[in-house]
């Protein structure tokens, strides 16, 4: 049996992809691992301890469960990284070298490497920002995500391996915490709309960035990894896209479903980040080589986000 190694599990990202993986493939066809305890939302299967900066653990983790195929997760997010920029270097980097390794020395069928909108440049075109769009990324998180997109087309190139990628904007879903990344904004929103309390936003309310529901994610990555290799003409990173929204609009939509949630806006070194950041995406590349198409609107997320948020809570109260 095919076996699938996910780092990072237990990120916002890696525990619903975790999830959905278990529910296609079986419990025991995906080992999650990460540096942090299993969460109740990647759902039962195998889980390992693994720092991917140390190539001997992910080495051996590879050789004991016979794993196939990599999704490799684990990162420092955007905000995070400006605070400990030798920390985002290393583990960013350096995690993303040690599995590009391990991947082509254990002959790995496919690799999956997340990359961002970070990875653009500050005067890059705002609006429907194209794929081959110049970059000269502003932050370290930025800057890391432009180098391992080239790694990943060089490994591809010089070595054969399958790795493909996505420009991910900012994702938003219910069943995790905020993890320090800029667009988390749009994450905590949710969480204190559904308990009465009133926001804080570290953005400016107009400021317009791309973004993607959790569930239009997940599709996403595993609709790239399933795709034929031949259909795959990107090697560095796809445009991917789904809605793009303002502090301002997102709350006006919890307001047709919450009118009595409260805003206020107190931009901090975050908003800096944000307005290097392009507005919308051009993603006609992913949507002609694998037939990407997004689900869900900025209002049918709302609503789909409040209806089962309080099941979140629910959960981290036990």
């Amino acid at each position: 049996m095919n076996k699938i190694l996910i780092t990072g599990a237990c990120g916002q990202l890696g525990s619903e992809l975790t999830a959905n993986l278990r529910e296609i493939h079986g419990n025991d066809a995906v080992i999650a691992t990460d540096i942090s305890e299993p969460n109740p939302q990647m759902g039962n299967g195998p889980f390992e301890h693994l720092d991917v900066m140390k190539s001997d653990q992910i080495d051996e983790i590879i050789g004991k469960h016979q794993i196939s195929v990599i999704y490799h997760l684990a990162a420092l997010l955007s905000a995070s990284a400006e605070q400990k920029i030798d920390l985002a270097w290393d583990l960013n980097m350096g995690g993303l070298l040690n599995i590009l390794k391990a991947a082509r020395d254990a002959q790995i069928e496919r690799v999956f490497w997340p990359s961002s909108i970070p990875s653009f440049r500050p005067d890059t075109t705002k609006d429907g920002t194209p794929q081959n769009s110049p970059c000269n990324p502003a932050t370290v998180y930025g800057i890391s995500k432009l180098a391992g997109e080239q790694w990943c087309a060089y490994f591809h190139r010089k070595f054969g391996v399958d790795v493909r990628s996505l420009r991910y904007p900012g994702l938003i879903g219910y069943k995790s915490l905020p993890g320090g990344g800029t667009t988390d904004y749009a994450v905590d929103i949710y969480h204190k709309a559904v308990q009465e309390e009133p926001f804080s936003c570290f953005l400016e309310k107009n400021t317009k960035l791309p973004m993607m529901y959790m569930d239009d994610a997940v599709k996403a990555t595993i609709d790239l990894m399933n795709a034929p290799s031949e259909d795959i003409s990107i090697r560095t990173s796809y445009n991917i896209s789904a809605i793009s929204f303002s502090p301002e609009e997102i709350a006006e939509s919890i307001k047709k479903e919450i009118p009595g949630f409260n805003i206020s806006y107190a931009p901090d070194h975050r908003q800096d980040i944000a307005a290097s950041w392009p507005n919308s995406i051009n993603d006609s590349q992913a949507r002609h080589d694998w037939n990407w198409k997004p689900a869900f609107s900025l209002d049918e997320m709302t609503k789909e986000i409040l209806e089962n948020l309080p099941a979140f809570w629910d959960i981290k109260a036990v």
